[in-house]
């Protein structure tokens, strides 16, 4: 089996990725950073964004664990003092895959037939480089609805927990084939309206944005912040690619979020 490590580059977690690469060559796994069946990310949640965006490109081919040097995250089942318990699990290929659903976003543009698709394990924002983003909201080829306010999120179920939550979105289970569509600020008077609520979309369903006025816009996917010019068109849709994860012990979804938003001390 071959391995990579993706490493939050501060002295813990790259003590613990020489830790790691050691243990696991002493297993006679081979470390591979250009393909590798396991990468181990190190670090915090925003370190496995890097990792996953490290290899969109074989996402098929590839699966992620993380083990978290910061606070719980919930892409990181491991703690460092776990490092050697999980460098058995995975020399032993003890592990089960888990595959959650990814956000498509596809960029057109008005002066040329090339457009741009990303894929976000978390979110993608839309904002105005003006003061108000105005798009209408096209699902499934008729207007929804014309939005004014400060930006939109389009969320995958994983990454509702994130940015998405921040904004009052529902959270989703990362098993659901959907993704979220979340307000930012948006103006609501006698004269604009918008529905105000989270939209949760399903797979066979997909939201596009079409510019009313401005034509550039700044837009996210994860940590990775891109503007775009002349802007015809941005869409949203579930990926027909999914993420993978090693899975080498239980720790339930609903169980994170409660040892992340709720005391995880609070007794009965």
């Amino acid at each position: 089996m071959k391995f990579a490590v993706q490493s939050r580059n501060d002295p813990q977690s790259n003590e613990l990725m020489e830790r790691a690469i050691g243990y696991l060559t002493d297993f006679g796994l081979e470390l591979d950073e250009e393909k590798p069946d396991i990468v181990l990310s190190i670090g915090g949640d925003g370190t496995l964004l890097h990792a996953f965006h490290r290899y969109t490109h074989m996402l098929s081919e590839v699966a992620f664990v993380g083990i978290h040097t910061g606070h719980l995250g919930f892409y990181a089942d491991w703690q460092p003092n776990d490092i050697e318990k999980l460098v058995i699990s995975i020399a032993k290929g003890e592990y089960r895959i888990s595959e959650y659903p990814l956000l498509e976003v596809t960029v057109n543009y008005r002066d040329s037939e090339e457009s741009f698709t990303y894929l976000a394990l978390n979110e993608s924002t839309v904002k105005s480089s003006e003061v108000t983003l105005v798009m209408d909201v096209v699902l499934n080829g008729r207007r929804f609805e014309r939005f004014r306010g400060d930006g939109l999120c389009v969320s995958t179920p994983s990454g509702s927990t994130a940015y998405n939550k921040a904004l009052g979105g529902a959270i989703l289970h990362p098993s659901l084939e959907a993704l979220q569509l979340t307000e930012m600020a948006s103006i609501n008077n006698r004269v604009f309206r918008t529905v105000g609520s989270s939209l949760v979309l399903p797979s066979h369903h997909h939201c596009l944005l079409k510019p009313v006025k401005a034509e550039d816009f700044m837009v996210t996917v994860d940590h990775v912040q891109l503007l775009h010019k002349n802007v015809k068109s941005i869409e949203y849709r579930v990926a027909n690619e999914k993420v993978r994860f090693a899975r080498y012990k239980a720790f339930p979804f609903w169980q994170r979020v409660h040892d992340s938003f709720i005391d995880s001390d609070l007794k009965d």
